[in-house]
């Protein structure tokens, strides 16, 4: 059992995500007990046994669908059924199956270290998010400014890049000093697995940004991901409450 959950850790601290299937009732003559537990990891693959045969392949298809969706399922088999027997499983009990999903943790890479991202940062972390603050300014990107971060990057912004593992389970948002940084900063997000990618301006601004990047060969299509102006539209003013509407939407 102590394997299972620490491949849990292993998974999660990697950015993937897999689901746990749990045996939480049995009844009559069944492969396993309650309690026993099979982790299904994204690729298929199983550490652990609920029972095998046609019962686990059925839970590992079923385990599929509740990765995507990101939601439980309870799981009923009748292990008397013509379809089990006719694999060789001889249990004639009943037994029900909880497959959890289990979530990669999000991770948060705020580029910028200003008065906006001081509060993302801490919205962030009371939302779960690890926290990753990235400037080229270590007088700004400090643990004294942002206690709660996970991890604080004081270097150029393209030399930060390949050193980040991005993946669907990465939020990027752009809030640093400068048009020119947010552009850097955009151009190589923008090419990422990152699930949500934002950038704080104007609608100017973002025609501007845009129009270089797409002279660079990004396409439009591309770009169109990208949320910018960053945000939900609450009228904000205050670094506070741009920091909440930004979290709102991500």
């Amino acid at each position: 059992m102590g394997d299972i959950f620490e491949e849990i850790v292993r998974i999660r601290s990697e950015g993937d995500s897999a689901a746990l299937a749990t045996v939480i009732k049995t009844k009559g003559s069944t492969p396993r007990e309650e309690g026993s537990k099979m982790l299904i990891r994204s690729d298929g693959t199983i550490l652990g046994s609920i029972g095998g045969g046609t019962l686990e392949d059925q839970v590992c298809q079923e385990a599929m669908d509740v990765i995507r969706e990101a939601r439980q399922k309870l799981l009923h088999f009748n292990l008397t059924g013509e379809e089990i027997t006719e694999d060789g499983m001889l249990c004639g009990g009943n037994m029900d199956i909880l497959v959890e999903p289990i979530l990669a943790q999000p991770n948060l890479y705020i580029f910028g270290a200003g008065h906006v991202s001081f509060s993302i940062s801490k919205i962030a972390k009371m939302a779960g998010f690890k926290v990753v603050v990235i400037d080229d300014r270590a007088e700004f990107a400090n643990k004294n400014r942002f206690p709660e971060a996970d991890e604080i990057v004081a270097e150029d912004f393209s030399k930060v890049f390949s050193k980040l593992k991005i993946n669907r389970s990465s939020y990027i948002i752009i809030v640093t000093r400068g048009h020119k940084f947010d552009e850097e900063v955009l151009e190589w997000a923008v090419r990422s697995e990152a699930n949500y990618v934002g950038m704080i301006g104007s609608r100017k601004k973002k025609e501007a940004v845009f129009s270089n990047l797409q002279s660079k060969g990004i396409s439009k299509e591309l770009l169109e991901s990208v949320h910018v102006p960053i945000g939900l539209d609450i009228h904000a003013e205050t670094p506070e409450e741009i920091a909440v509407s930004i979290m709102a939407e991500v």
